[in-house]
């Protein structure tokens, strides 16, 4: 169909039925006015012709009338001169008629004219023939008698003037019937103009709506679609179905808008992830200043509080060992003994957080050496599985390959070890805990997935806030996240959370760069400037593991 062309062959279409009903006009145009041209020739010289047929015929008239009596010439002499100017006209009227075939102005090469001259050719010979025979002297009969009553003359002159006015009457009747052909053509010709003018003006008024269905109408399609996303909306699409360039141009539209519409939310996704970095930061900076001036006093006092709970706790037990108590006392300084060690633990575990609230403070970046990151996984499996949460749960590591990052070993390990303990602390017994190894794009990309509890949409947005926790055991300050957070920010990685929903499992995606990057903490430091031992406890992990992980230049312990 004539709609799915494209638009340069609708316009080549319209352009050549424009040019076609020009054309057809201009050439009727010519057309009537050759008409016109040959007409008006033919008439001009067949009125020539017939005013020199009209003086023949006058001619003719005065050689048949009666001789005048009583001039100066007698009737013979007036007979030869009527003679002489009748065929001097006839003459004169050939001329003109020779003048009219020369220049091509009788339509049917003066065919009847052509009759009429030879019959009057023939008749002027038998007219000089019957005047030669009329005066010729007869022996027996005397002298000859007048022209004028030679019966052979005056047959002559009847066939002259016959012939004379057929001639006249054949020119007036080609002038009329040139006249009726010419009205014919006229005729014709309006018809013809009238109607291709009808039909141009159909035409254009078709191809006008046609414009406006092809080009009009997509333009402002075109137009109110670069409107609608200049506002911002960039889920509209134009839609088009003409099967041309306009169509091509919404098809494009549509794919620019959806590029827009993804370079826009990705740009979204990270102002938003920006911020959510700078309100992060804003936290650290916070936590840090906080636990640099808090730690230091609180750890003195800790550290006095177990110290004595320790040494009342081994006093206590020399005291029973020395004194002989009746079972009741003993009972009594056995629940003594129980309270003097969890005033113990919990003031030692106090320590630790207040330790680790130091260590994340001082921030920065430890050496850095080329380690292979599937080794590394390795051990820190190899510690994980002797954990409390571990029992009746799986751990299966899928390593493609061996792969050489350069990172700090301790602070790698304390992320992998943070997210295996988040792991399985969200699973109940029998769940699963696969972790992928794989090399992409430069980068390392491990990948940890476990079939345990999942997250929600609110804490994936905030899972990386310091101090922000939904663990399911109810215990964890919310750090570990963070700290895992920054150190691989500082290696020049990124990590992602991502579950499908609640009870669905989560998928924590850890990508480190295969060279070392530049950091983004503080600085670097020195080549031996690498903390002696890097102490996790897992219970203040996001996602609530508990127990008490050391790591020491290679040492664990559960």
């Amino acid at each position: 169909m004539a709609s799915q062309w494209r638009i340069r062959h609708k316009l080549l279409l319209g352009l050549a039925i424009v040019v076609g009903i020009l054309i057809v006009l201009l050439l009727e145009s010519l057309n009537g006015l050759a008409s016109y041209r040959t007409t008006m020739n033919s008439m001009d010289s067949k009125l020539i012709e017939l005013g020199n047929a009209q003086r023949l015929q006058t001619a003719m008239t005065k050689l048949a009338s009666p001789i005048q009596v009583g001039t100066d010439q007698d009737e013979d002499s007036q007979l030869d001169c009527r003679v002489t100017e009748a065929h001097e006209a006839f003459l004169a009227y050939r001329r003109a008629f020779e003048d009219t075939l020369n220049r091509g102005r009788d339509s049917d090469g003066g065919y009847k004219e052509k009759v009429y001259i030879e019959a009057l050719e023939n008749c002027f010979a038998e007219l000089g023939k019957a005047f030669k025979a009329a005066r010729a002297p007869i022996a027996t009969t005397g002298p000859s008698l007048s022209l004028r009553t030679n019966k052979a003359v005056n047959d002559a002159i009847i066939n002259l003037m016959r012939a004379s006015e057929e001639l006249h009457d054949t020119i007036n009747k080609d002038l009329f019937d040139r006249i009726s052909e010419a009205k014919h053509q006229f005729r014709m010709s309006m018809w013809i103009v009238l109607t291709t003018s009808v039909v141009g003006v159909l035409l254009m008024v078709s191809l006008s709506r046609f414009f406006y269905t092809w080009i009009i109408y997509p333009v402002r399609d075109l137009e109110q679609g670069v409107s609608r996303v200049a506002k911002g909306d960039f889920e509209y699409r134009i839609d088009l179905h003409s099967g041309d360039e306009m169509e091509d141009l919404a098809a494009a539209f549509d794919d620019m808008t959806a590029r827009l519409r993804d370079m826009y939310r990705d740009l979204e996704h990270q102002v938003n992830e920006r911020s959510r970095q700078l309100v992060r930061s804003e936290r650290l900076a916070s936590v840090g200043f906080l636990a640099a001036g808090v730690a230091h006093e609180i750890n003195n006092p800790l550290h006095a509080i177990a110290l004595c709970s320790e040494a009342l706790e081994g006093r206590l037990g020399e005291l029973l060992g020395r004194l002989a108590v009746a079972a009741k006392n003993q009972a009594d300084f056995e629940v003594i003994r129980k309270h003097l060690k969890t005033i113990q633990e919990e003031a030692f575990r106090c320590k630790a957080i207040t330790e680790r609230l130091l260590e994340f403070s001082r921030g920065g970046e430890r050496k850095r050496e080329p380690i292979g990151l599937d080794e590394l996984v390795q051990s820190v499996l190899d510690v994980a599985q002797h954990l409390q949460n571990c029992k009746g749960k799986r751990i299966v590591f899928e390593p493609a390959g061996r792969v050489v990052i350069w990172v700090n070993a301790l602070e790698i390990k304390s992320v992998v070890l943070n997210l295996v303990v988040n792991a399985l602390d969200s699973m109940e017994e029998g769940g699963t805990l696969t972790i992928r190894l794989r090399q992409r794009g430069g980068r390392a990309e491990l990948v940890f997935a476990d079939t345990g509890c999942g997250m929600g949409p609110e804490v994936l947005e905030n899972i990386f806030e310091p101090f922000y926790t939904r663990s399911r055991t109810g215990k964890g300050t919310g750090l570990g996240l963070t700290i895992s957070h920054r150190i691989i920010t500082q290696h020049g990685g990124e990590i992602d959370a991502a579950s499908a929903g609640l009870n669905q499992g989560s998928t924590f995606t850890v990508r480190l760069p295969l060279q070392p990057a530049v950091a983004e903490g503080s600085g670097v430091r020195g080549q031996g400037s690498g903390s002696p031992e890097l102490e996790l406890d897992v219970r203040n992990s996001d996602r609530g593991a508990s127990g008490r992980v050391m790591v020491a230049k290679g040492r664990t312990a559960a």
